[in-house]
């Protein structure tokens, strides 16, 4: 599902960010900064629509398997309304297996901004059965909000925030992302078209995206804080996904990046209102560059592109 970022943005455009990432880089004979990433992967266990064929388990498997390869520790967040039968719960066994943690993204993912408290409180506690069930003796307690939605108003965020507190969660903030979910139905119908000019193009675009977030990101963080962060990465648990994160895993690694769980990542100074929700709740990158007087990179818009791509309907152009 799509979701609405609240931390580190998107911008102008492939060529600005490859300038702005150089405005990152290390002078030469310094000492390079320790990059670090956590990698978090929304809605197991099923981001549809996917390929004809292809099922959500053979999805959670493949990307399971990607990050074993690549010996990456990652975070699970879970709508257990799609836990409904033994392949999804197979998905979710799967995923403990492997070591990853497990944790809640409510039970529908539903807009925070769209329910009332009491509402809020039950789409959080409906999904912890699940959760106890799968990730237990894990830490289970990381929450993610669908959609990245805190709340209409600063009333609402700070009811939320006070939910999550009275159940014991911190909260997984995203801090890099390159809108990933947007890739889904594009991705699935050049498959069902089997349109291999359409696939590659994706995958090129993907990449390019991928790419980009890195520059966005450290140049965000840079502008903000004066410094790298240990970055929180946002990606889904959708076919192209894990067919790409074999890809995506050496892409972060050749820019320098090591891969942290999601508890080290967060145990920089930078998250301290994501951990401790007895606090007021860490301001938006947007507010604080206002606050700043900086002017803030934006990731390029690929909507319109990735809609006209293997358009519904359309015949294969390379087969």
């Amino acid at each position: 599902m799509p979701e609405r970022r609240r931390s580190i943005t998107a911008g102008p455009g492939i060529a600005a960010a490859a300038l702005l990432l150089g405005s990152c880089a290390t002078v030469p004979g310094a000492v390079p900064p320790q990059l670090r990433i956590a990698i978090t992967v929304d809605d197991l266990p099923v981001h549809a629509p996917y390929p004809p064929g292809v099922t959500a388990l053979e999805v959670n498997r493949e990307m399971i398997a990607a990050l074993k390869a690549g010996h990456v520790p990652a975070t699970g967040f879970v709508n257990a309304v799609n836990v409904t039968d033994g392949a999804t719960t197979e998905a979710l066994r799967n995923w403990r297996k492997a070591s990853f943690i497990l944790g809640n993204h409510t039970w529908s993912h539903r807009h925070l901004s769209e329910m009332s408290s009491a509402d809020f409180e039950e789409e959080v506690t409906r999904n912890e059965p699940v959760l106890r069930e799968f990730g237990a003796g894990s830490d289970w307690r990381w929450f993610r909000y669908p959609y990245l939605d805190e709340g209409k108003d600063e009333a609402q965020r700070a009811a939320g925030r006070q939910v999550l507190a009275r159940h014991g969660y911190r909260v997984a903030d995203v801090t890099i992302g390159f809108s990933d979910w947007a890739f889904t139905g594009a991705w699935a119908r050049c498959n069902a078209a089997t349109d291999k000019a359409g696939i590659a193009e994706l995958e090129r675009l993907y990449l390019d995206a991928a790419k980009q977030s890195i520059a966005v990101a450290r140049s965000t963080a840079q502008a903000l804080y004066g410094r790298d962060i240990p970055y929180v990465l946002l990606m889904h648990v959708s076919a192209m996904s894990a067919h790409m994160m074999p890809q995506v895993i050496q892409l972060y690694r050749d820019a320098g990046f090591s891969f942290v769980t999601l508890a080290q990542a967060e145990s920089d100074p930078v998250y301290r209102s994501d951990i401790d929700l007895s606090v007021p709740g860490r301001v938006s990158d947007w507010t604080l560059a206002q606050q700043k007087g900086v002017k803030l990179p934006q990731a390029t818009d690929l909507t319109a592109k990735l809609d006209s791509i293997c358009p519904p309907g359309s015949a294969a152009t390379s087969r």
